[in-house]
């Protein structure tokens, strides 16, 4: 994969950066076949509350393992950039599929990933994510928004709002004064990387439209966390190019083909 350092720049820069078509057309179109005929997936899922009691649902997976979604956060095409934005090596830290239903899905409230991380014996902010649009994200059914250049400010503190963990308001307030807000506009397979500190958010879903996507997230090895928390330690991650993933969708979509004909 080429890497342009003009990407680079600009990751360090804003904190963030898109890359359209991450998945093709194809690939999404099969992702979003199997998301939405995973029993598992809808098994494991659950709700957070946003401040106004919208609820947003969530499936959160430490492990790789054999599905779609783990090759997908095992993707040459998201670790190598992560790698090479972060400056180091990195592993999987867990991945999850968010899944904002029309008229129903909650917000997400302004925080930054690192906001909670750091509890998780994380000593500093050389994380990141990347979240994959399987639908289309807009502002009407509440697509991601972040304050460009915000991960500058370093981490602020986090609190309760509502089920969720939120950034404080009155820093939040002053930080949307000095930084661009930027709605996050994204075509199914298309993606951003965004650093763990970037202040970011989503509003509710008010629109006849779903919006579900894959977030990977990623550490970097000299962050290992000092202490077990609640996502994995460092370990080696296997990188797969795009005959390994494919592979793996088609395995995935095939078992519950299978599992599907068989009741």
């Amino acid at each position: 994969m080429f890497l342009s350092p003009s990407e680079i720049a600009q990751f360090k820069l804003d904190g963030f950066v898109i890359v359209e078509n991450l998945l093709t057309p194809g690939e999404v179109a099969q992702l979003s076949r199997i998301a939405r005929g995973d029993k598992q997936l809808a098994d494991s899922a659950y709700g957070r509350k946003d401040a106004g009691g919208a609820v947003i649902t969530l499936s959160v997976r430490n492990e790789l393992v054999d599905d779609a979604y783990s090759a997908i956060a095992r993707s040459s095409r998201i670790v190598e950039r992560m790698a090479a934005f972060l400056d180091d090596e990195v592993y999987h830290y867990h991945h999850k599929l968010i899944l904002k239903e029309p008229r129903v899905g909650g917000a997400w409230e302004w925080h930054q990933d690192y906001g909670y991380w750091y509890n998780n014996a994380c000593l500093s902010p050389d994380m990141g994510s990347c979240l994959i649009a399987i639908d289309a994200a807009t502002p009407a059914n509440g697509c991601l928004q972040v304050l460009r250049g915000s991960h500058h400010l370093g981490r602020i503190d986090h609190g309760k709002t509502g089920d969720q963990t939120g950034a404080d308001l009155e820093r939040v307030e002053i930080a949307r004064q000095r930084h661009e807000l930027v709605h996050v506009e994204l075509a199914p397979g298309s993606a951003v990387l965004f650093h763990a500190n970037l202040l970011h958010r989503s509003d509710q879903n008010h629109s006849d439209n779903p919006r579900w996507a894959l977030i990977c997230c990623y550490n970097t090895r000299h962050n290992d966390p000092f202490k077990p928390g609640r996502h994995p330690n460092y370990s080696p991650l296997e990188i797969w190019d795009d005959n390994q993933l494919q592979k793996a969708m088609n395995e995935h979509e095939q078992r519950l083909q299978t599992q599907s004909r068989l009741g």
